[in-house]
């Protein structure tokens, strides 16, 4: 007997997420994140411009946070390690733990959620290479900047060269501070928290940690102010852009991967018989062949044998 469907069920699209594919979804973000940051190191010298272009803007903008934090977190241990701490983990451990939290818990925001922070950083990576950047930690002493990773690399795992792992600072593009990521999923993560965390606490963490990390990147001389003003506007030009984003993906996916559409009857209604053909009384396929085994005739009917036969003799 044929296998039916649930009434009500038959055209519902099946959107379900599953982990075996956004998890190598996630990861090839993540390696064009981190191949995009090695590979555009672009022009030392055009690097350095840039920066000390950032530098003569904000002078005249009259933005100067870069230097008092820096002369703090260089001056006091206890807020430098920290924050060294802070801008070399943090970022690789609380966003892929809410990506998986939404995930989880959040399943109806979870796509919206993870397209927008896809979206943002590869915007991100164009900027990496059309603009490379030298970060203040990099400036000639002149300049007033000291790089607190190298000053307090003795306290942590990371090298006096970057933040990346001892002697693996030669993997990484240090000209990548234009637009800040740090900052950009630092935000991104605080409107998750403030959106779906639930409680008062979250909501806190969700305000505290984006500002946190601005902080951090400008007292670690990691990035300038305006770094931190592109990594904003990144996320707010891929927040715009993920719906569109999402309906291509969408598709792309159907014209590849082609939905089946239910066989309807012309008014809707799904064939329950999945092909068998039946007729008026018959309950179940092939109800015709247990007749003619019977003996009945296969065309007769109620309505056609009285038509036909002769009316009886009163």
């Amino acid at each position: 007997m044929p296998q039916t469907e649930t009434p009500g069920t038959e055209g519902v699209p099946r959107t379900g997420l599953r982990w075996w594919t956004e998890l190598p979804l996630i990861l090839l973000v993540y390696g064009c994140y981190s191949a995009g940051r090695l590979l555009a190191r672009g022009d030392v010298s055009s690097a350095v411009d840039h920066g000390l272009a950032i530098l003569r803007i904000e002078k005249v903008l009259d933005l100067n946070a870069e230097h008092p934090l820096n002369r703090l977190f260089t001056r006091e241990p206890w807020l430098g390690v920290p924050a060294d701490f802070w801008y070399a983990s943090l970022h690789y451990l609380i966003t892929p733990a809410l990506l998986v939290w939404l995930f989880r818990t959040r399943a109806e925001h979870y796509r919206r959620a993870r397209t927008w922070l896809m979206t943002s950083t590869f915007i991100g990576l164009i900027g990496f290479t059309l603009l490379p950047t030298c970060p203040p930690r990099l400036l000639s002493d002149g300049h007033g900047f000291v790089d607190t990773m190298a000053h307090y690399s003795s306290y942590g795992w990371w090298g006096g060269e970057a933040s990346a792992p001892r002697g693996m600072g030669g993997m990484t593009n240090q000209y990548a501070a234009m637009p800040s990521l740090h900052v950009g999923w630092a935000l991104w993560c605080g409107v998750m928290l403030w959106r779906h965390g639930g409680t008062r606490v979250a909501k806190i963490l969700g305000v505290l940690y984006p500002l946190g990390t601005a902080l951090v990147v400008m007292g670690t001389a990691n990035h300038y102010f305006l770094d931190a003003v592109a990594g904003v506007a990144v996320m707010g030009v891929g927040l715009l852009l993920a719906p569109r984003v999402t309906r291509v993906a969408d598709l792309v996916r159907d014209r590849l991967f082609p939905r089946r559409t239910p066989v309807t009857d012309g008014t809707g209604s799904p064939i329950v018989s999945g092909g068998c053909q039946t007729s008026a009384g018959e309950r179940i396929p092939r109800q015709r062949e247990s007749r003619l085994d019977a003996g009945a005739e296969p065309d007769a009917s109620p309505s056609d044998a009285g038509e036909g036969a002769a009316a009886p003799a009163r």
